[in-house]
């Protein structure tokens, strides 16, 4: 039981990390979602800006340690993702990347925040009637 309670925190971690890197763009779409979105990432800088262990990272460690798995130590990053997916050495590098696309999302969001606030007020412009002289 332990070990598919381990192997649900690794998969949330996953789609966490995934929303963490592309949520932004979900706002687009959906406005409301910037508000959890800039709490995630808020969390997600905080993270890689001070040495925190993130509460996930802390269920899965427990959860491996009572299926009797030895070994568990570190950080869901330095153990899934940094080496495996990319070279240590590009850590840095992929940090201000992710930095710059949730940058660009965000920039999105205001762009189409800019738009359709301008064209609700040309519609409403239009839809006023005209004073006559």
């Amino acid at each position: 039981m332990y070990e598919v309670l381990a192997s649900t925190v690794l998969v949330v971690h996953f789609g966490y990390l995934a929303y963490v890197v592309l949520g932004g763009f979900l706002a687009w779409r959906w406005p409301r979602a910037l508000w959890p979105h800039l709490a995630a990432a808020a969390w997600g800088l905080a993270v890689v800006s001070i040495p925190l262990t993130c509460p996930l990272t802390l269920v899965e460690h427990w959860a491996r340690r009572k299926a009797g798995e030895t070994g568990v130590g570190r950080g869901f990053i330095d153990q899934y993702i940094e080496g495996v997916l990319y070279p240590e050495r590009y850590t840095h590098l992929l940090q201000v990347l992710v930095g710059v696309l949730v940058a660009v999302s965000y920039a999105g969001i205001y762009v189409r925040y800019r738009k359709r606030r301008n064209t609700t007020r040309r519609s409403e412009e239009m839809s006023e009637p005209t004073a006559t002289v």
